[in-house]
């Protein structure tokens, strides 16, 4: 990636600058969150070309090998949020990455609570990292990770399915230009954190709505029909009892399930404008 090329083309309306690029850097949130306590202003943008430390949600690793992908993190401070805060967070992260990729022709679901799919798996992840004095917000960190080339996909270890962009393009694409894509959707919807409008763009994107998920963790185990979510983030799920359970995403994993118990359809509807989608996810 061209650190040059991509400075010259920031900011994205208030997003981008100060920009940070490291060919070689352990965790783009990590910095992030010391550029964070050393007063960084917001939209202060941290990217690097490999990643030998990224995070997962619940501990997981997240790596980025060599010119493969996007490693990025934004910091984002509360007097430019609205009242919605931080839990909507990730759920932007996602919309903007989908909406990203659906602008280059690849249709691309959001998989609550923070990643993004594609009919062949899992392309993208986003982690939110916050800090808090008492009830103040002092920052947000919105940390992404696109797989962009071939060697970017993990081969062990998966719990999902795992995809790349250029796989489903069928074709080169370029870093700089998408994650110039992905910074502009989030210029757009950050300011409609708690919107409607909001709301209708995410559930028109969201994977398996209307089918039977298990939403599992850590001593938990609930099975029922994904009905929604919520303007902060979460779950609506609604059970065979005939109650609706609002489940928070706090250490918490989706997974499609059909009667089979092996195969589940991605989607009963496809995004906006587009066409259903007939791949498939294993369990």
């Amino acid at each position: 990636m061209k650190a040059d090329r991509l400075r010259a083309s920031l900011p994205v309306g208030s997003l981008g600058l100060p920009l940070e690029y490291a060919p070689r850097m352990r965790s783009t949130n990590e910095r992030a969150q010391e550029l964070a306590r050393q007063g960084a202003p917001h939209g202060t943008l941290v990217v690097a070309d490999e990643q030998t430390a990224g995070r997962g949600r619940a501990g997981r690793k997240w790596l980025t090998p060599p010119r493969s992908a996007i490693a990025m993190s934004l910091l984002l401070r509360p007097e430019s949020l609205s009242e919605a805060g931080a839990g909507a967070l990730a759920v932007v992260g996602a919309l903007a990455v989908a909406e990203a990729l659906e602008n280059r022709g690849v249709r691309a679901w959001v998989k609550w609570p923070n990643d993004v799919i594609l009919p062949e798996g899992k392309v993208a992840g986003v982690l939110v990292e916050t800090e808090w004095l008492g009830e103040h917000l002092e920052h947000a960190i919105l940390g992404i990770g696109i797989n962009v080339r071939p060697r970017s996909v993990p081969r062990e270890n998966l719990d999902f399915p795992a995809t790349c962009v250029e796989q489903s393009v069928g074709g080169r694409v370029d870093r700089i230009d998408l994650l110039l894509a992905v910074l502009g959707r989030l210029e757009a919807w950050l300011g409609q954190l708690g919107s409607r409008d909001l709301m209708r763009a995410w559930e028109a994107r969201l994977a398996y709505l209307g089918q039977h998920v298990t939403v599992f963790g850590p001593g938990v185990e609930m099975t029922g029909r994904l009905a929604g979510v919520t303007p902060k983030g979460q779950l609506r799920l609604a059970l065979p009892s005939g109650e609706t359970l609002t489940v928070g995403a706090g250490g918490l994993s989706l997974r499609p399930i059909d009667t089979s118990g092996k195969w589940a359809t991605l989607s009963t509807a496809a995004p906006e404008g587009r066409g259903k989608a007939s791949g498939r996810t294993r369990r």
